[in-house]
């Protein structure tokens, strides 16, 4: 490792766990405190610049692909960097929070990638943050296996997926973790003290250090997470370029900026990535003020829907033009008991991933081990032994910023059922988050914050464009709560009711629930310090 001079000191305010001293070791705390100060002013300027773009949205302002960027768009020689080892064949990715159990099980699914996932699927206590840390640091030294209370063992096989990391999204901070007197981007922590420990084992084991990067809104974020990487790389000696990155195109704006993010990381990218309820979310959030954009229950806004086929078209023919790969969205059902429900759910799923790979894509998610099968076995019968499908460049595709923004062919009000849902999966969501958990089974789908971010906002916008009136949102509220402290008498309602009423109830909507229920209620500092 080269010589980090001079040290740049990160306090340590959470409070001490089991093995946390084997991730928080000085050096790790000083890495990640380089990048802090090389990056930090930084980072605070585009959070500003969000704002500003979100006021200028807000005013009238036209979104449309940058005309500054005509020539990146218009120059057919760049490519971005060939796959890298482990990489290469991605028709089945799998995802979910780096707790113990799931490290295993999805390292074994049979999954040609596993995400690792910091981010929606994680519940950022500190405990689940090193955690995770110490888990993937032990999954990479195969370390990791480990028997329940009940006798239930867990081992790793022989053949394990490619290990991808998805740090937290530029908008949040780390407050366990301070240097020069504020608190560290939390994007800088997950990738940083991951990247110290892991980078140089996983390049030993034939692999990599490898990423995705969410909630990305324009080519500025990319770039700066490029100069993360060139900077880190350096740092500990690392190649260039040995890097590689899957950006999830989850924001409206980014949608129009796929091939400037990709030209951004040319280097270190690995493609992108199609995620739906994020994306939806993004469009509430960017234009909720309009009566144009409003959604109806969000189970009716399919893929197939107009609009939603011109983003993940768009965004094949964007990688596949580049020489990337293209991966398709999340299957979030949960296999159960009742054979009849989990026949309809996986012929959902078979659709769903059916028309991915027919459309292009080289591979898809799936969110639990018994949907690996199913999603191998239609990309499978596209590829064949094929590892992707780069060579479909679908040129046939074109896609303006009009075929972006046509929601209203799929507006209308919302049902009494799709209200109803709305708020019982926000609730349930938010008390799960609020004990710690990250991942929660809902209605036999795998739910992540993504589900509770388009759930609470889509109640937000029905109410402000009165489709549904404040009374009745606050008669299913009393009702769900009840249900719910019913079915969990442990849950806090009052702590879930005031979350939900400050997300969901308030006349401006907060971007995220996350950084303010973050503060709130999972930071948990020492009273001693180091």
């Amino acid at each position: 490792m080269s010589t980090l001079a001079p040290p740049h000191h990160v306090r340590v305010l959470g409070t001490e766990g089991h093995r946390h001293d084997e991730i928080l070791t000085p050096a790790a705390l000083d890495f990640v405190g380089h990048l802090a100060a090389a990056f930090g002013k930084r980072r605070q300027e585009l959070l500003k610049e969000r704002r500003r773009q979100a006021i200028r949205l807000a005013a009238g302002s036209p979104l449309d692909f940058p005309m500054v960027t005509s020539a990146v768009r218009a120059d057919p020689t760049w490519r971005v960097a060939p796959p890298a080892p482990g990489l290469t064949d991605r028709r089945v990715e799998i995802t979910g929070p780096p707790e113990r159990r799931m490290t295993v099980n999805a390292l074994n699914s049979g999954a040609q990638v596993w995400l690792a996932d910091f981010e929606d699927a994680t519940s950022p206590t500190w405990d689940n943050l090193i955690g995770g840390q110490l888990n993937l640091l032990d999954a990479i030294e195969r370390r990791i296996d480990f028997t329940t209370e009940e006798g239930r063992e867990y081992r790793l096989g022989e053949q394990l997926a490619t290990i991808v990391v998805r740090p937290r999204g530029w908008h949040l901070d780390e407050e366990h973790l301070e240097f020069d007197g504020r608190p560290v981007p939390a994007a800088l922590v997950d990738f940083g003290l991951y990247f110290f420990h892991c980078a140089q084992r996983q390049i030993d084991a034939g692999h990599g250090p490898y990423f995705y990067l969410p909630k990305l809104e324009n080519r500025y974020e990319a770039r700066l997470w490029n100069d993360v990487f060139v900077t880190a790389q350096h740092l500990l000696g690392i190649p260039r370029g040995t890097i590689r990155a899957t950006v999830l195109i989850e924001t409206i704006t980014a949608a129009f900026e796929m091939e400037e993010i990709l030209h951004e990381l040319r280097e270190h990218s690995s493609g992108l990535n199609a995620g739906r309820w994020d994306y939806l979310f993004s469009l509430i959030k960017t234009f909720g003020h309009r009566t144009d954009f409003l959604l109806p229950d969000r189970a009716r806004v399919t893929m197939t829907a107009p609009f939603m086929r011109a983003y993940t078209e768009l965004l094949v023919r964007t990688c596949h033009r580049r020489g990337a790969h293209a991966i398709g969205g999340m299957a979030a059902q949960m296999p159960g008991k009742d054979p009849a429900a989990g026949e309809a759910g996986l012929a959902k799923v078979r659709l769903d991933k059916e028309r991915e790979a027919e459309d292009g894509f080289d591979g898809s998610w799936v969110a639990h081990p018994g949907l690996v099968p199913v999603c191998r076995e239609v990309f499978d019968g596209v590829l064949g032994d094929r590892p992707h499908q780069l060579d479909r460049t679908r040129e046939d595709v074109e896609v303006t910023a009009a075929d972006l923004l046509s929601v209203r062919r799929v507006s209308g009000p919302p049902t009494a059922e799709g209200l109803r849902t709305n708020i019982a999966v926000a609730l349930r969501y938010f008390d799960a988050w609020l004990r710690g958990r990250g991942a929660v089974a809902l209605d036999g789908l795998m739910e992540d914050a993504a589900t509770a971010e388009i759930a609470r906002v889509q109640v937000w916008q029905w109410l402000r464009h009165r489709v549904v009136d404040r009374e009745t949102v606050l008669e299913v509220l009393d009702d769900e709560l009840a249900a719910l402290g019913a079915e969990y008498p442990w849950a806090a309602l009052d702590e879930v009711r005031a979350l939900f009423e400050r997300t969901a109830l308030a006349q401006e909507l907060p971007l995220f629930f996350t950084p303010d229920a973050y503060t709130r209620h999972l930071v948990r500092h020492t009273e001693a310090t180091s």
